[in-house]
């Protein structure tokens, strides 16, 4: 029987926008430096797709 691995990694930016314990500003720049990560990836990704891209 093969074992599933059921956890998943939680990027400590994704906690920091997220999370409860942080001030509104602290959160607000996580979350726009998560935005930002996304669409570099994205970026990046676009290169190494046949279909589309930017």
């Amino acid at each position: 029987m093969a074992h599933i691995q059921t956890s998943t990694r939680v990027p400590a930016l994704w906690n920091a926008a997220y999370g409860p314990h942080r001030p509104r500003s602290f959160r607000l720049l996580a979350r726009c430096l998560l935005r930002v990560r996304a669409f570099a990836r994205e970026l990046a990704l676009a290169d190494h797709v046949p279909y589309g891209g930017y």
